[in-house]
């Protein structure tokens, strides 16, 4: 039997069918990710001097394992897509709007509510939360919307946009939310200087190396081979490695932190409910904001999932930059993808089941 996003590849024509190992860790995606969780938790926890030596080399300042996994996981995606295509996304006012409106005003501010409303007795965490509503996702955003059967296009030009904002709007909006703001309504503030630079380097590594190898990657493959062999035999090759890029993140991740995880269990859970509701409150707008506007659904949730999703490998890098290692920004930081991670995968599903649901074959990829 047909898995729900195994059908989905299905029924778009635009998208080749990933047979073989792709199919199998589609089904079974939800357990391998709670196995590497499992495995990054237990490795941290009991194997001395393994967080030492993962982070003995950094690129920036992320652990050099992580960002291998990243580029791994993110190369395979962006082979995917079709740049031809990207002019039509930009001339699409609607999405570009709306996804700007959600990304950078209103889920900012919506994190900003919920830090304050859950944990207004715990400033270092609480300003955690307001950083990691402030790094857009660009990098594992493309997982959740290639797997929920998003629009690629779309997804690569909305990434490329956040990004160009991030890095000239991160510092700006880290002085609106920690300093300003709080002093406008009578609450406390928090100094914070954010380096340019290592915002720039995130940006530049995590999005700006697997893109330009995606896009020469099929520039190459279809004036040598053509678009048929390329998608046909190339694509269903080296699609497999952007989950397996993603599991060794994951496991990564989660084996640095794995200690200070389960170390303070009750921080981690007054942490993780505002997470919870921020994703899903904002995934659920995103799509209902697109289906509102007739945008179809592989736009749709493209959308919902570029707006819900955040730079958890910025947001950790600025945390720890700006804090230290080992600051409670920094376990907040930390907290993000391991309340994403699960949810992004079970809202993968909802939008599949979203597709059936409310969206007509006419307007799938309208």
């Amino acid at each position: 039997m047909s898995t729900p996003m195994q059908t989905a590849r299905q029924q778009n024509d635009a998208e080749p069918v990933v047979p073989g190992k792709l199919s199998a860790m589609d089904r079974y995606l939800p357990v391998w990710i709670i196995a590497a969780m499992a495995l990054g938790l237990l490795l941290g926890s009991v194997v001395p001097g393994l967080n030492t030596a993962l982070e003995a080399v950094k690129i920036g300042e992320v652990s050099l394992p992580i960002a291998i996994g990243l580029l791994v996981m993110m190369y395979p995606v962006l082979a995917k897509v079709r740049y031809d295509r990207a002019h039509r996304v930009l001339a699409d006012r609607k999405l570009m709007v709306t996804s700007l409106v959600i990304n950078w005003v209103l889920a900012p501010a919506f994190m900003f509510a919920l830090a304050w409303a859950f944990i207004p007795d715990l400033p270092e965490y609480r300003t955690g939360l307001i950083i990691v509503g402030l790094a857009r996702c660009i990098a594992m955003v493309m997982i959740w919307n290639d797997l929920a059967c998003g629009d690629r296009e779309s997804a690569a030009v909305l990434v490329f946009i956040n990004s160009v904002f991030q890095v000239f709007a991160f510092g700006a909006l880290g002085w609106f939310y920690l300093q300003w703001l709080p002093s406008l309504l009578g609450l406390p503030t928090t100094a914070a200087d954010f380096s340019f630079w290592a915002i720039t380097l995130s940006v530049l590594i995590f999005l700006g190396i697997p893109l330009v190898a995606g896009l020469l990657t099929r520039l190459i493959g279809e004036k040598t081979k053509g678009r048929g062999w390329y998608e046909k035999n190339f694509l269903p090759r080296i699609g497999p490695w952007a989950l397996y890029g993603l599991l060794f993140t994951i496991t990564i991740l989660f084996a640095l932190q794995g200690a200070t995880i389960t170390s303070k269990p009750m921080d981690v859970l007054r942490i993780a409910l505002p997470l919870l509701v921020y994703f899903v409150v904002v995934f659920g707008a995103g799509m209902v904001i697109g289906r509102l506007l007739n945008l179809g659904y592989a736009k749709t949730t493209t959308l919902a999932f570029t707006a819900a999703g955040n730079n958890f490998e910025l947001a950790i890098a600025v945390a720890i930059g700006t804090f230290g290692v080992a600051s409670g920004q920094a376990l907040a930081g930390v907290v993000g993808p391991l309340i994403e991670v699960p949810v992004l995968v079970a809202l993968v599903y909802v939008a599949l089941w979203a597709r059936k649901r409310y969206f007509t074959p006419a307007t799938i990829a309208a």
